[in-house]
């Protein structure tokens, strides 16, 4: 099911635009402050400002899916939970873990005269924190996070796909998409962009095989080799 070299070669040859997931093909957002301790923060931060969290929010573990839920019952909440969000992710990414390999895909890139794009639900103030910090700014064309204030920007919408694609002036059938999850497949469908799959936890090859991926990888230095 893992992509040989030659398979990774075929499909990237053609790619002038890489498109590039955040959270996993880049780094561990939540390796250092875990993403149940950021949700349970964001609870913590509607009860101070005297509002009770939404019912069924309680027991949700992952920020972004919880900033989802208090949009949809609580719309007048979201903006200001999202703000709230984006600060705990900036200050996730200060101890997030690099993936191996990831890094060098945005060098690889870069040396092929490709453009890469960074597009991902997480905030784009925090994306672009880590990228300064890892001095890795100058890889990337653009970041497109979520939009502020509105979690259904956020995949598996290809919106923020699109825009990546509009501002850097390219097309699908130039663009490779690459993610770890199988909404990520599902938003680079719904926008016309083939994907390539990290699976970077057991299970996910097959999941990110069944939403359609055109390749899966266990190693983002995989992917590297193959744009150099």
């Amino acid at each position: 099911m893992i992509a040989t070299p030659q398979q990774l070669a075929d499909v990237l040859r053609p790619v002038k635009h890489v498109l590039l997931d955040f959270d996993g093909p880049v780094c561990a957002v939540f390796a250092g402050l875990p993403a149940p301790e950021v949700a349970r923060r964001l609870r913590e931060g509607l009860l101070a400002i005297g509002e009770q969290a939404p019912a069924g929010t309680a027991e949700e573990s992952d920020p972004l899916a919880l900033l989802r839920l208090v949009s949809d019952a609580r719309p007048d909440l979201t903006e200001s939970t999202d703000a709230a969000l984006a600060a705990l992710e900036i200050e996730a990414v200060q101890v997030g873990r690099p993936t191996v390999g990831g890094e060098s895909v945005l060098r690889a890139s870069a040396r092929s005269g490709r453009l890469v794009s960074v597009v991902s639900n997480n905030a784009g103030v925090a994306i672009e924190a880590y990228l300064a910090e890892h001095g890795l700014y100058d890889y990337v064309a653009g970041v497109f996070g979520r939009t502020p204030g509105d979690p259904s920007s956020m995949k598996p919408n290809p919106r923020l796909l699109l825009e990546a694609m509009e501002a850097a002036g390219t097309g699908p059938e130039h663009c490779m998409f690459i993610g770890d999850a199988a909404r990520d497949v599902e938003a680079g469908a719904a926008a016309g962009v083939r994907t390539i799959g990290y699976a970077n936890k057991p299970g996910k090859a097959a999941k990110l095989a069944a939403a359609g991926a055109v390749a899966i990888v266990d190693s983002m230095g995989f992917i590297a080799d193959a744009l150099a």
